[in-house]
């Protein structure tokens, strides 16, 4: 008899603990070798305070390589425009994070609400390392499954580690905002956050279909079944989850954090100065106000300090059209805003809008989705965000 390799019972293991609830997804995740997908990947640098990244590189069936992959845990495979992949031994990646194999948990999750069933047709869209499409065409057959990515050399690269393994999903390189391969699918399943909705989706997506996707800058995962009447219709679902934004096929990367607006605010005085109107938020914990405040006002750049000699709590707001606010928690605390809009009048606002609406969870917004227009809806529908 011939021995099972060490990494079958590692994916065992990882499928005991992330399928406890979708158990139908077991077979599919503990016959996945993930490690072959993410041969190298990028470690954060502790306290790095220009955001580098170091290579991670170990041998295919070393102990090390085996317990990263089958771990529950998301491997950051590019960092601004450098795949790990391509990256020299010691070289030091810089930036954001561009492209990753997602953490298995959130992919089984996302799959389980998708409820695909034998012979639907499902759009993967964001490839990445190949993980999701392998669970979905280990489980529902390769015919049934198209994965697409932006970036050509992770559709190449997912493509034959696939294959090496006997999965032959369509894996094509587009821009997933614009036209599908296909005209028609039963499922879509988006592991990269999107604002709009890109209304290609919502027109391959058959009646009675269902997506899955995230809206881009928050947490807020939906699921959308769709109607006959061109609408799907769902709810934010009450489990969190943050995905890269998708990018277009000429970037190759994400714009830049707004650094030199940060420098301008952190210790300017504003054009506009007083106190402010109740206590000022902690963002990184009241994150269902932080995520109210992006549907209303988008792209506002959020940042926070404590500063070390007397302990006080600083919360900046950056726009790229240069508004910003600095809001100083304190026995006195104050507010600046300069540029052309008020940030922090825009996020008072947004918190007494809230409160009058009884601060309703997030999980109770509906949503409603079309392709010349999407939005979410408050419970009781006075509250509307495009998305």
């Amino acid at each position: 008899m011939t021995e099972a390799p060490p990494w079958t019972t590692a994916a065992a293991a990882l499928a005991d603990t992330v399928t406890a609830d979708a158990p139908a997804w077991h077979d599919a995740v503990s016959n996945t070798p993930r490690h072959r997908l993410v041969p190298r990947w990028w470690h954060r640098v502790p306290d790095s305070p220009t955001r580098e990244w170091e290579l991670v590189d170990h041998p295919e069936e070393s102990p090390e390589r085996l317990h990263a992959a089958y771990s529950d845990k998301t491997l950051v495979t590019r960092v601004g425009p450098t795949h790990a992949d391509q990256a020299n031994l010691g070289e030091r990646g810089k930036g954001d994070p561009t492209s990753s194999s997602t953490l298995p948990g959130l992919i089984v999750s996302m799959a389980h609400r998708l409820d695909v069933e034998r012979g639907h047709r499902v759009l993967d869209v964001g490839t990445g390392s190949g993980y999701s499409a392998a669970l979905f065409a280990r489980r529902f057959g390769d015919a049934n499954v198209t994965s697409v990515d932006v970036d050509p050399y992770l559709v190449e690269a997912a493509r034959n580690r696939l294959a090496e393994f006997g999965r032959t999903p369509r894996v094509e390189a587009i821009d997933a905002t614009g036209e599908l391969p296909e005209p028609e699918y039963d499922r879509i399943m988006a592991t990269v956050s999107v604002r709009p909705v890109p209304p290609p989706w919502l027109r391959a997506l058959r009646p009675g279909g269902r997506l899955v996707t995230t809206i881009a800058h928050t947490a807020l995962l939906i699921t959308a079944d769709m109607g006959t009447d061109g609408v799907a219709r769902g709810t934010v679902q009450p489990d969190p989850a943050t995905f890269m934004e998708t990018r277009q096929e000429q970037e190759a990367d994400y714009p830049p954090k707004l650094d030199d607006a940060f420098r301008f605010a952190r210790v300017r005085q504003g054009d506009d100065v007083r106190p402010p109107d109740g206590p000022i938020p902690d963002l990184w914990r009241e994150w269902a106000l932080r995520w109210l405040y992006e549907l209303d006002t988008p792209g506002v750049e959020t940042r926070a300090a404590t500063y070390p000699d007397d302990g006080r709590r600083v919360v900046w707001l950056l726009a790229v059209d240069g508004s910003w606010a600095r809001a100083e928690d304190g026995p006195k605390s104050i507010v600046h805003q300069g540029g052309p809009r008020r940030l922090w009048d825009d996020l008072e606002r947004v918190r007494r809008k809230w409160e009058e609406n009884n601060r309703f969870s997030l999980h109770a917004l509906r949503v409603e989705l079309k392709p010349d227009g999407s939005r979410l809806l408050s419970p009781d529908g006075s509250w509307v965000f495009a998305v």
